[in-house]
């Protein structure tokens, strides 16, 4: 007898995510998942008409997650906003190279790999990254407002910095090591400080 899950759908998108942060979105067939989750055929195109379906809205469920979360930190009391935003650094440093075998954040996982495949995939990473950049520009626009940061302009520095990151985490996964990470803090600690 197959187990029962209060939500099949999100149960298959928690299963098919922690699959596909481990070996990509190409390397994954419908079948491991389906067989990971225990649920059939049937259930899957119950709820998502295809792979790309499915895909997306895993991503959607990634950033409103992620997004959570930022919002979460960034409404910490206590901290400026440059104290704010370090500590989102910080966290990235201390979760996106754990081992660095299994990528916790799938934009870092899935950009490259779905840019040409799919682009309901593309849009979504599109439209998801700019919310992430910005939600860092407005704590940079709050940094500058309560003098904890240097008079800089909040768009160009959150997507100056995101970009950063992104890349020191491919470079981190490459090297399968934090120096990467360590050089974009020592990076932003800079940029922040001027």
């Amino acid at each position: 007898m197959k187990p029962q899950h209060p939500d099949t759908r999100q149960h298959i998108l928690d299963t098919g995510s922690r699959i596909i942060a481990g070996k990509g979105f190409s390397c994954v067939g419908l079948n491991e998942i389906l067989q990971a989750a225990e649920v059939p055929k049937g259930s899957f195109y119950h709820y998502f008409k295809s792979k790309e379906l499915f895909g997306q809205a895993m991503l959607e469920g990634f950033f409103e997650g992620y997004l959570g979360r930022i919002d979460a930190l960034f409404a910490t009391p206590g901290m400026s906003a440059r104290e704010r935003l370090l500590c989102y650094w910080q966290q990235w440093v201390e979760t996106q190279c754990e081992g660095c075998d299994d990528q916790k954040c799938l934009v870092v996982k899935l950009s490259a790999e779905v840019a040409d495949l799919s682009e309901a995939m593309r849009l979504t990473l599109r439209d998801g990254t700019g919310r992430v950049i910005d939600r860092l520009a407005d704590c940079v626009a709050a940094g500058v407002a309560d003098e904890s940061l240097p008079a800089l302009d909040p768009e160009d520095t959150a997507r100056t910095l995101y970009q950063l990151w992104l890349g020191a985490s491919l470079l981190a996964k490459l090297h399968r090591d934090a120096s990467p990470l360590e050089q974009a803090m020592r990076a932003t600690l800079q940029l922040l400080s001027r």
